[in-house]
């Protein structure tokens, strides 16, 4: 199964390592994973940013989400979107 992960990002410390730490957990289990924290977009403006992960996790069969995503607006963006297109949501 093809897994999008989902957290917060933005003034999260560590949160690199958080999506790490879940990305191996899941590939662990057989799953590919589309971990946005590791595609380098920090750079990017926002409305760059979300129209690529949001593209990614379109073509998801799941989304996972990190501990605290609800703190996040993007998180929650993307747990809506999950949600109304009918994507299995898994709460680590």
């Amino acid at each position: 199964m093809t897994i999008y992960i989902a957290g917060k990002i933005r003034n999260a410390p560590n949160y690199h390592a958080k999506f790490a730490q879940a990305a191996d957990q899941l590939r662990a289990q057989g799953h590919r994973v589309f971990n946005p924290a590791a595609a380098n977009l920090e750079s990017d403006p926002l409305p760059k940013i979300m129209s690529y992960v949001l593209g990614q996790l379109c073509e998801s069969e799941a989304i996972a989400m990190i501990p605290g995503w609800w703190r996040s607006g993007g998180a929650r963006i993307e747990w809506m979107l999950a949600k109304y297109l009918g994507i299995r949501i898994i709460y680590l």
